[in-house]
């Protein structure tokens, strides 16, 4: 399934807003459309169910190229989400990015 080259993007978050509200519900939804961008694989939104991380949620995708991956990153969809909603709504978050040894 995975390659030395795929990269998968990582990140866990919490909102600034009421857990089950709606401002909640359409951040995740936006959030989501993120994967209708070219080059991302395996997309999901995950709820945080241990005690032991901070964070609410995680969002996982994979990218099959370093390319593709910078296309992500460059993409005007996901410039505007971070500038738009990410940096006004997430309170906290933790990002990484792996390749299999």
């Amino acid at each position: 399934r995975f390659s030395p080259t795929m990269i998968e993007h990582t990140v866990t978050f919490s909102l600034s807003h009421p857990a089950g509200s709606a401002k909640e519900a359409d951040f995740l939804r936006a959030a989501a459309a993120l994967s209708e961008i070219a080059g991302v694989r395996d997309f999901r939104i995950r709820r945080q169910v241990s005690d032991k991380h901070p964070h609410a949620f995680g969002i996982t995708m994979n990218f099959a190229t370093r390319e593709d991956y910078d296309v992500y990153c460059r993409h005007p969809r996901h410039d505007e989400f971070v500038r738009e909603r990410w940096l006004v709504e997430v309170s906290d978050f933790q990002e990484a990015d792996f390749v299999d040894l």
